[in-house]
């Protein structure tokens, strides 16, 4: 979540999200959906995936049930054959696993893996047979949504952690031992029925956050081993909302590791996730509700477009967020004497600022460029719950 020298880089992520969604969807039209079958190679259960659309240019990729880590697939398919190198090019042609397939003259395949020293495994793959649901709700919508990740996680186990209690209500927390990811859920605070929505949306952010790991790991194995890391604090517990602050350290093989916050705001009522407009409005119309795609929510319920989005963020809110922190933290807030040293009076740091709920007020976390990224993590960038009292959101909450 860096700025670029003119535009917040955040803009352009996620313009180009919304345009990869758009393309996606209009695909979707124009090409089938990738093929995901079962089956082995050798002894060991598989689940791949293979995008079919373009017999020059087939992609995809597969897990062994065992170990449920990706490995990438790309070939081509001649006479009615798939060949398929497994792995990433490391750009000094060093040969590769090779997968062989035929159909099965149904809707299967059947082949041979070969590796570079002379090993030779069967292959026999089927369509995936899926259930119509699953007792997990975010689990069900990827029977229909991604069914590829749907029979990895399904076969994955969460390990029951510590209980904890915070602010008076008690947590359970869960943990998914092979990407060490962990959230929590509630068992009491609320009615059964807040209970059920708050969990449920705490579930699906954790499988979510699994996912993300696996795509890291996907990412990163043309470079060796990944690194996927977070740190997750519940940092505002009331009959109102429930805000989570999650933090992810991750090197998922691109030119330099990152990190960033990607905070879990959800009404308590509803277990419907948070904007920040349904939090807190400064601007003159209505306020409107819009959640971006990294938000990990329902981008059916946006009311406005992304352009009047970043157009109330950047004309209107930035503005009236950096009045607010020159008042309240003027040392912070002054311009800096060197290039190098952080400008927290910069508007376009905090046009998309990452932000969750604490019993002080708002904390917002500022979006810098990389060379500048020693600048956020900031402690101070709260904003007190009494200048909310003029310019709340458009979903009525009771805060502190």
């Amino acid at each position: 979540m860096a700025k670029g020298n003119s535009f917040s880089l955040l803009i352009i992520k996620t313009k180009i999200m919304l345009l990869m969604l758009s393309a996606l969807s209009f695909t979707a039209m124009a090409e089938d959906p990738p093929v995901v079958l079962t089956g082995t190679i050798g002894k060991l259960d598989v689940v791949v995936e293979l995008d079919l659309n373009k017999p020059e240019a087939i992609t995809g990729r597969y897990f062994y049930q065992k170990y449920h880590l990706d490995l990438p697939l790309n070939g081509s398919e001649q006479d009615g054959e798939l060949s398929l190198q497994e792995g990433t090019d490391d750009f000094n042609d060093s040969p590769r696993p090779i997968l062989r397939l035929q159909s099965d003259g149904q809707a299967g395949w059947e082949g041979t893996w070969s590796n570079p020293q002379g090993k030779i495994m069967p292959i026999a793959l089927t369509p995936a047979q899926l259930p119509e649901s699953n007792s997990d709700a975010f689990l069900t919508r990827l029977i229909h949504n991604d069914p590829y990740e749907y029979l990895r996680l399904s076969t994955l186990t969460l390990k029951k952690g510590k209980q904890q209690t915070f602010m008076g209500y008690p947590l359970q927390w869960w943990h998914e031992p092979q990407s060490n990811v962990s959230l929590f859920t509630l068992d009491s605070g609320y009615t059964d029925a807040q209970i059920s929505n708050i969990n449920q949306r705490m579930m699906a952010r954790l499988w979510q956050e699994v996912i993300d790991y696996h795509s890291c790991m996907l990412g990163a194995s043309q470079f060796g081993k990944g690194d996927f890391e977070q740190t997750v604090t519940p940092e505002l517990l009331s009959p109102s909302v429930v805000s989570v602050k999650i933090s992810t350290s991750y090197d998922c093989g691109g030119a330099h590791p990152d990190f960033g916050d990607s905070p879990l705001n959800l009404n308590a009522q509803t277990g419907i996730p948070l904007s920040l407009e349904d939090i807190l409005w400064v601007g003159k119309d209505k306020p409107f509700h819009y959640m971006y795609a990294d938000d990990h929510a329902d981008l059916n319920t946006n009311t406005v477009s992304f352009d009047d989005y970043s157009a109330y963020r950047e004309n209107s809110f930035a503005p009236w967020l950096i009045s607010q922190f020159k008042q309240l933290y003027a040392n912070e807030m002054q311009k800096p004497k060197g290039e190098n040293e952080c400008d927290y009076a910069d508007a376009e740091i905090w046009y998309f600022p990452s932000w969750y709920l604490t019993p002080a007020g708002i904390h917002f976390g500022p979006s810098f460029a990389r060379a500048m990224r020693a600048c956020e993590g900031t402690n101070w960038s709260v904003l007190p719950w009494s200048a909310r009292e003029k310019n709340q959101g458009g979903v009525a909450l009771a805060l502190p």
